[in-house]
Formats: structure tokens, sequence, C-alpha cells
């Protein structure tokens, strides 16, 4: 059997390189040869990412992984998975996703696709072609942001939210095209941002969950031996990326710092950046900017039962009620 999976935005993510392809890739040589995954990433088809959901749907990929933001034009409930601001805590986020999973599904099945993980990328920060000491110097400043409720909270601050795609954002910053960006700290690594921008946030503002899913008409049809298989691959997959995650959090920001020492996953900064350390203060601010701002209008965009599951399913776990 032949699967394609086109699944990270470029193939230097430490998602693709360390799991991605032992998992998928290599699955050739786990099955003795039964299931063969042709596995490609965004840049490497020449994609944005939102694309995901139809090529999945169209069958011209059988697996396909992209993160939910940028799916949530064609699904809005996938935007409240990661909202800005929502969950400061990696432990968090996970129970989130687990709690919206099947939700999520109802609505994504629609379209003749399923979701089989949900997975973060390390805590999406801000970087800085200059100094700053705190939100308040953000205000004014052009930040480049993915994502709706990203968009929410750089406008909560008084900035200027920017869209540009990952592959573009580095001659941005080097051209001062933007002041600021928002990614994964190891994304950031990957990607040589220290080249171009001179100080790191440690403040997480979301954690950029993204997913693998499968066309449903496929995944149905499948021999119920393969299909097992393929339950039992997602399941490490999963294991692995929400570690990877946690661990990869710090190790960019101390790759991007230059503490030798501490870099093991990423690649480490030519030119150290300054680490921004948050303090309480601002984690309190991110908040209130979650529950008054980025909330509230992500609902209005999704639709009142959107508020209904978020009170259900998220608010237990994030310790913010929509509508009071």
């Amino acid at each position: 059997m032949s699967i394609v999976a086109i699944t990270q935005p470029v193939p230097t993510n430490t998602q693709f390189t360390m799991v991605d392809v032992p998992y998928l890739r290599e699955m050739a040589s786990r099955t003795g040869g039964r299931v063969n995954v042709t596995l490609a990433s965004h840049a490497e088809r020449s994609l944005g990412g939102a694309e995901i959901v139809r090529l999945v749907r169209s069958g011209q990929a059988e697996i396909g992984a992209g993160t939910l933001s940028t799916l949530a034009g064609d699904v809005p409930i996938l935007d409240g998975v990661d909202l800005s601001g929502m969950a400061p805590r990696i432990a968090d986020a996970r129970r989130i996703t687990e709690g919206l999973m099947p939700i999520a599904n109802r609505d994504l099945e629609r379209f003749g696709v399923r979701l089989v993980i949900m997975y973060p990328f390390p805590a999406q920060v801000l970087f800085c072609r200059s100094a700053f000491r705190s939100l308040d110097d953000l205000r004014g400043r052009k930040i480049r942001t993915f994502g709706a409720s990203l968009v929410d909270l750089v406008g909560a601050l008084g900035a200027q939210p920017v869209s540009i795609g990952f592959p573009e954002v580095y001659s941005a910053l080097e051209r001062g095209v933007v002041d600021c960006a928002v990614t994964g700290t190891g994304s950031g690594a990957a990607a040589r941002w220290p080249e171009v921008s001179s100080h790191i946030s440690d403040l997480p503002l979301s954690w950029a969950v993204a997913g693998y899913m499968v066309n449903l008409a496929w995944w149905n049809r499948l021999d119920p031996a393969v299909r097992a298989h393929l339950e039992a691959t997602f399941k490490e997959m999963s294991d692995k990326l929400w570690q990877l995650g946690d661990e990869g959090t710090r190790d960019g920001i101390d790759c991007n710092i230059g503490n030798r020492e501490a870099c093991r996953l990423n690649q480490l900064a030519p030119r150290p950046m300054t680490e921004v350390k948050s303090t309480p203060e601002e984690a309190a601010r991110l908040r209130s900017i979650f529950e008054r701002t980025v909330l509230p209008n992500w609902v209005g965009r999704c639709g009142a039962r959107c508020g209904e599951i978020y009170n259900q399913v998220i608010a237990p776990i994030s310790g913010v009620r929509f509508g009071g």
C-alpha cells in the first residue's frame, strides 16, 4: 500500500526530522514493506499550509498536517483549540485538545476528513529587531502574526498586526517591514531569525497547535490490521510531539540566546539574542486580554454554539468563562 503524507511547514522542523521521518517515511521498514509512505513538507510542495484540508479531502494526500489556526477558515471551531493567551501551560493546552478533538471531528467529517492527532509546536513567542522590556513597549510596532486570535491580541496591545507567511518573515525582519514577529522558539532558531532579530520573549502567547488528518473514506476502507497499525503509530507520534513541544520551548530560547550547554534540539545562534523574561504582571495582562478581547471576538466569529462548547469543555481548564 502506498500513502502520500504532507506534514510540517519546512523539512528542517524538528517535528519533521525527529518524528515524521522515523515514523512515516520509514514505515516500510516497520511494516516489512506492506505500507510505504511518500512524505513531504509544505515547502517541498510549494504550499502555504491552508490547503491541507482540501488536499486531504480531495484524496491528493491520504494524510496531511497543518496548524489549526490556518485551517479555521474551513472549520471555525478549530481556531478555538489554541486561542492566544488561553493556555500559558502546555499541560493545559493538551487537555484542551483532548476535550475538543471529538467535537472538531464532528465538523471536519462533513468535509470528508478526520483528525487523528493534535499536537503543539514549542511556545509561540515574540522575536524583535530592537530592545523591549515589556508588552507596553510593543505599542505602535508592526508585528507579524498568524491566525485571527493572535491578530486580536496584538491589536489589543496597541501594535499593528501584519500577516506574512513563515518563509518570508526572515527577509521582512531583515528589511524592517516588521519590527517583531511571532513564532515558536525552535522554529525561529531553525529559520535563523537570530540573524535578523535581537530580543526574544519567554512569554507563551499560544502553542500553534496543529493536527494530522486523514481522508475519511480512505481511512474507513483500510484493512483493519493496517488501520490498527496506523492508530498505534499515531499514538506514539502524539506522545513524542507533545514531549518535543515541551522540551523544545526552553531549548529554542537557549539556542537563540547562545546557551551552548543547554542547546540540544536546535542550532545555536551565531549571534546570541537577549532574553526578555516575563513577569507575573505580564502574564496577568495577557490573561485579561484573552478574557476581554480574544475570547469574545472568537465567539463572535464562530457563533453562539462555540461559546457554549467553550464554557462546557475549555472553561474548566482555562479558568475563564465566556460571558462572565
